[in-house]
């Protein structure tokens, strides 16, 4: 996979975590909103700057999608947790992509994305995985 490929891959990663945070904002107990928004925020900020690579890279960065599917139904707190949680999964996954891409400060840009996201991952679930970005070691999500 080329960097440019990769690239676009974790900016697609990214609006589809912008999306997903807006449904665990709307869900999410008072006592986590502000870590939420928190990763909201972190998420947008990181799309932004993948726009900006992309374009440094040659080229035109992919669209938001007007909506996306999600794993499964978010209809209380506990939901917005788990999807949560596995919004990071993914994002990390794709960071685990780029930084395989990628060479110099792209590449430390991208291991310090997948770390956040990572981490961002165990707060929301309470436990770590092995290796995370990748999917295989992840495990599924519980079925509501």
């Amino acid at each position: 996979m080329s960097a440019l490929d990769a690239t676009q891959a974790a900016l697609a990663a990214e609006h589809a975590a912008v999306y997903g945070y807006g449904v665990v904002g709307g869900r999410i107990g008072a006592e986590r909103r502000a870590e939420a928004t928190a990763a909201y925020q972190a998420h947008r900020a990181r799309r932004d700057a993948l726009r900006r690579a992309v374009r440094d890279l040659g080229g035109t960065p992919v669209a938001a999608e007007a909506a996306y599917e999600l794993p499964f139904r978010v209809a209380d707190p506990a939901g917005a947790v788990r999807l949560a949680a596995v919004l990071e999964d993914r994002v990390a996954g794709v960071y685990s992509d780029l930084v395989r891409a990628s060479e110099g400060p792209r590449r430390r840009e991208a291991a310090a994305a997948l770390r956040e996201a990572a981490v961002r991952a165990v707060r929301w679930r309470g436990g770590d995985v092995t290796f995370p970005g990748l999917a295989e070691r992840v495990p599924a999500p519980p079925r509501p």
